[in-house]
Order: structure tokens, then C-alpha cells, then sequence
């Protein structure tokens, strides 16, 4: 008979240990709830979220609208471009087939695509592409990349030839930088070494075995059912994205899927069902910059305690989507931002809120803008108006505004971008001095003053960028030009002649060279003429875009092509007339 109470006692505890428990999970999520409703109010937000606590779904929902044009609302199994999301498959993919012996990370590009420059491709290895560590150029960095080539369709190995195979930028394995050429290559890779398109080994290796039905490659002449449309927020309300061809981003970036079939992906990365432990220990082995095999791989603060936590996340931005997966991998939590209004820069700081929620520490309330709030006053009446309006809002309402560095910075550009060069030089001198000690206030408005022609005021900023961040290779860069001495003695102006002509970059972009007096001028499509300042008989300088500029001559001393060498990229432009 005791025995049958302590039995009952004891089942009595469990269930109440369990609604304890149960309440716990509600009142967290409902704190994610109101949370995510004060941003999607913001219009800071809107898309899906999901977050799990120990592996089990606490909260999911839909905000704000799929299609605007429609007023169709996000539901939890909307599907939303990926982006960089994507690269953990891919990355996936490799290991499976490493575990195969078809593929290895120590091999060379040259050894699984027989036809890439084999200068290059003998140096760089499978780990270096899965690294961003290949020195490879990456084409989403080429001038004009996205306004003359992102909308025109392109058959792999044609892309891969055609811009994927830059000069290496630095020896491989000795920097990290962030690459799409990389990911292009190793989807490249998948299809040569299994004799199938890249989405199909997607499909019977990944989505298939773990009942991903909502994910895939994305193609815009497909009818996909519960498809978000993409939307760009601008100043003055939203716009849709522009367009973008999905052979492009490729393994680098064109799945789709939803934040239900993410949860499935998580769940699968506990367990054996698609990598053996040593891949998965590969794959979350941080190396350069901390980035493992399609994750970046940290330690983060929980709160105001000195207590760190183990992150595996990654983020993805295309046309009109941004995204983030963050696995609290120590506790098995999971949080998923899909959205679809490019609302890129506030997805960390609302996973780091839903972050301390997860852990029981105090939040942050969700501000407004002060960007946004200032924008018309800016555009319309002057930066002048705009100053006296932060200052009256900064002293009554800081509790409501967001004021942090990127708020300005964000409104200088923007000005920047209508032509209004002296309106943001006041609105990036209110930002340094709101953000003293912060290097990039100084390197925006160094920027602003180069615009404006003003070189001196242009290096004392960027000299004091420098100074606050002596890693700003940027600014570095712009100091050696705009203390470098004319240089017109080293050039005879008599042989500029030879240089004047059509040199196009890239399909719509030309830069066309003239001679005016003595001065050899330069002029971009769509831009002014600057000056192309001599170094030596075939090399010139740009001071105001720190740039470079080669004549390449041919064998009979012909001019045939430039190369322009511009924030670390080198791009060819053949001569055309």
C-alpha cells in the first residue's frame, strides 16, 4: 500500500515538474512572440522565425506579407530564398562524397576540373574553397557585377571560365575572404565527380532522406507554391527586389526553403543519418576567421554574464531576402530568421535578444530608427533640419529611437546615393562625434570629403580611421594615394595618344580614355571624368577611387586591353575601339 502512494506521489511530481516546465517554454514564448511583433511593427522584420529549446519547436509563425501586391500573409511553410544558407549544403555534399573516396580535401581543384587553369587550380585544395581561403577572386566583388551580369543566364562550366578564374589574390591558405567563387567551384566539383546537376545530388542525398519537401533549388520559371516575393526596403517604402538569375548564386546561394524544413536540417546535424562524427567535426572546426566547412563557428556572451556559449551559424543575403540560422549547440537550442524585405542588419541583434530570452537574461526592447525618422527631414530640408531634430529626439526620446553608429552611417549613404554630398558630410560628422573612439564614423566621412574634392579633410579622417583600427586596409590604402606625390614628370604626355580609346570591363561596362591637353582622363559608364595620374609609361593612378590602371601592349607594342586594379580585384578590359 506505500508502495502504491509513492507511486502516485511520485507521478504526481512528474506531471507537476512537467507543467513547471511547460510554462517555462510558454513564457518564453511568448516574450519571442511580443518580441517579434514589436519588429515586424517596425518594420525591422518580416518574414518567419522559428526557435527551438533543447531540440523541441517553442515558437513558429509568419509576419507581415509574402506578397505585398497580394496582401498574402508569411505563414511557418513559406518559402524564402536562402542565400549564403545554402553553403552548408554544399558543404555537406563534399564531405558525403569525401566519405565516398570520391572526393579529397587535401586534392586539388586542377584534379576534379581538368579544365581549369591548372596554374591556378594545382595550388588551391578542396579545404581552401570550403575555407574562403583560396585566394580565388570572388565575382560578386567585380565592379558592376550585379548591374550587367546578374540577370543574364549562364551555363556552369561557362560561368566557371568566365568568372571564377581570376589571378589568385593571395597565396591560398594564408587569408581568409569571404568568397562565391569558392562555393561555385565546389558545386562545379559535385557535378563532375558524380556525373549529375548539383540540384538532383541535392535532392537524393540531403532533402530526400530527411523529408526536406519544402526546399530546393530555386528557379524563377518554376510555379513554387507559397513562394515569398522578395522586396527592398527603401526610404521612401518598398520596392521589389531586382531581378536575379539562379544560375548565378548556384552553390553559393540558390536554395529556397522554409523555416520548418531548417528545423529538420538542424535536427539531422545531431545526428549520424547524413555525415559520419569525423565529417561533422570537420565541418564545425573553426580555421581561418573562425569559419569551418559552411559555418562560422564562435563562442557568444549569454546576456550580461561572463558566460559563453558554442554558436554554429550562418547568415545569407540575395535580392530582396536575408536570412540566419543560429545553433545554440551546447543546449540543442535553434533560432531561424527568414525574412524577405532585405532587413539584413537587424537579424543579429534579434537573435541575440531571443538569444537571452533562451537563457533567462534580460533583452532589449526593439527601437525605431532614428535613420528612418530623419530621412525626409534630411532629403527635403538640409542635414541642418535633420541635426536639430536628432538632438531633440536623442535628449526626450532616447528610449524609443535606435542612435548607435550604424543609424547615421546608413543615413549618410543614403544621402550619398541622392547626390547630397554636403547634407551627409554633416550627418557623418554628427556620427563621429556621437562615436568618437569608432573608426568607421572617420572612414565615412573621409569618404564623403573625397567625393566633395576635398583631399586634405578627406586624409585627416582617414589617417584618424586608421588610427582607431589599424586593420582598416581601406583607409591605409587611400592614405599612401592621397600622400603620394604628383607624379607627371614620369610620363611624356606625347605618348598618351596610344591609350585613347574604348576598354570594355565588362558587358556594359566601358571605360573610355581620352587626352585633354596634357592630362590623360578616364571616364566610366555612367560616371565623370577623373584624371589617370602616370607612375611610369604604362601605369596610372586614381586618387579619388584608389584605383590603378595598366596598358597592356602587344608584342608589336599595341595597345590591346587595360587592367584595372581596384580593391584587391584586377579585371581586364580589352581594348574595343
Amino acid at each position: 500500500m506505500k508502495l502504491q502512494i509513492t507511486n502516485v506521489l511520485f507521478l504526481f511530481l512528474i506531471a507537476f515538474l512537467a507543467g513547471q516546465g511547460s510554462g517555462y517554454a510558454q513564457d518564453k514564448s511568448a516574450k519571442i512572440d511580443e518580441l517579434m511583433k514589436i519588429y515586424q511593427s517596425y518594420g525591422q522584420f518580416n518574414g518567419a522565425a522559428l526557435v527551438a529549446e533543447n531540440g523541441k519547436v517553442i515558437y513558429k509563425k509568419g509576419l507581415g506579407l509574402a506578397n505585398m501586391e497580394w496582401n498574402i500573409p508569411n505563414e511557418t511553410d513559406t518559402k524564402f530564398r536562402l542565400g549564403s544558407i545554402t553553403k552548408q549544403f554544399t558543404a555537406a555534399l563534399i564531405l558525403e562524397l569525401v566519405e565516398q573516396g570520391k572526393i579529397k580535401l587535401d586534392g586539388n581543384v586542377s584534379d576534379y576540373l581538368p579544365d581549369y587553369r591548372k596554374d591556378v587550380g594545382d595550388r588551391v585544395t578542396i579545404h581552401h574553397l570550403l575555407t574562403h581561403t583560396s585566394g580565388i577572386p570572388s565575382y560578386t566583388n567585380q565592379p558592376r557585377f550585379f548591374e550587367d551580369v546578374s540577370r543574364n543566364p549562364f551555363v556552369v562550366a561557362d560561368f566557371v571560365k568566365k568568372y571564377t578564374s581570376g589571378d589568385l589574390e593571395f597565396e591560398p591558405g594564408s587569408k581568409f575572404s569571404y568568397n562565391n567563387s569558392g562555393y561555385f567551384l565546389l558545386g562545379a566539383i559535385i557535378e563532375k565527380v558524380t556525373g549529375k546537376p548539383y540540384e538532383q545530388v541535392l535532392k537524393e542525398n540531403i532533402l530526400d532522406p530527411l523529408g526536406m519537401k519544402n526546399t530546393g533549388y530555386d528557379h524563377f520559371d518554376a510555379v513554387l507554391s507559397k513562394r515569398a516575393s522578395g522586396y527592398n526596403k527603401t526610404p521612401k517604402g518598398y520596392i521589389n527586389a531586382p531581378y536575379l538569375d539562379m544560375s548565378i548564386p548556384y552553390a553559393a546561394g540558390s536554395l529556397y526553403s522554409t523555416v520548418e524544413d531548417l528545423y529538420l536540417w538542424d535536427r539531422a546535424l545531431y545526428t549520424d543519418k547524413l555525415l559520419s562524427a569525423k565529417s561533422k567535426e570537420l565541418m564545425f572546426k573553426p580555421n581561418l576567421e573562425n569559419y569551418g566547412y559552411g559555418f562560422s563557428i564562435t563562442n557568444a556572451s549569454v546576456g550580461a554574464t561572463k558566460e559563453t556559449i558554442p554558436v554554429i551559424t550562418h547568415g545569407g543575403g540575395i535580392n530582396g531576402f536575408n536570412t540566419t540560422i543560429v545553433r545554440l549547440v551546447g543546449n540543442q537550442h535553434l533560432i531561424v530568421l527568414l525574412d524577405n524585405t532585405s532587413q539584413g542588419r537587424n537579424l543579429d541583434k534579434i537573435s541575440k535578444n531571443i538569444t537571452s530570452i533562451l537563457y533567462n537574461q534580460p533583452y532589449s526592447q526593439p527601437k525605431k530608427s532614428i535613420a528612418e525618422a530623419l530621412f525626409s527631414l534630411a532629403a527635403e530640408q538640409g542635414a541642418e533640419v535633420a541635426v536639430k531634430q536628432y538632438r531633440d529626439l536623442k535628449a526626450n526620446q532616447s528610449a524609443t529611437y535606435d542612435f548607435n553608429e550604424a543609424e547615421l552611417n546608413t543615413l549618410g549613404y543614403q544621402l550619398t546615393s541622392l547626390k547630397k554630398i554636403k547634407d551627409a558630410i554633416e550627418i557623418f560628422k554628427l556620427n563621429v562625434e556621437a562615436y568618437p573612439q569608432a573608426s568607421n564614423p572617420y572612414d565615412s566621412l573621409g569618404e564623403a570629403y573625397m567625393m566633395s574634392g576635398n583631399k586634405e579633410l578627406a586624409l585627416k579622417n582617414y589617417k584618424k580611421a586608421l588610427e582607431l583600427n589599424p586593420q582598416n586596409a581601406n583607409a591605409a590604402s587611400i592614405i599612401k594615394r592621397l600622400e603620394s606625390p604628383a607624379v607627371t614628370n614620369k610620363a611624356d604626355p606625347k605618348i598618351y595618344d596610344q591609350y585613347v580609346g574604348e576598354y570594355q570591363l565588362a558587358p556594359n561596362f566601358v571605360l573610355t580614355v581620352t587626352k585633354e591637353g596634357d592630362k590623360l582622363m578616364g571616364q566610366a559608364t555612367g560616371q565623370p571624368k577623373i584624371e589617370l595620374l602616370p607612375e611610369s609609361d604604362t601605369q596610372f593612378f586614381v586618387k579619388e577611387v584608389n584605383a590603378q590602371v595598366s596598358f597592356v601592349k602587344d608584342e608589336k607594342g599595341v595597345v590591346t586591353a587595360l587592367i584595372l586594379n581596384q580593391n584587391g580585384q584586377k579585371i581586364e578590359g580589352k581594348r574595343i575601339k
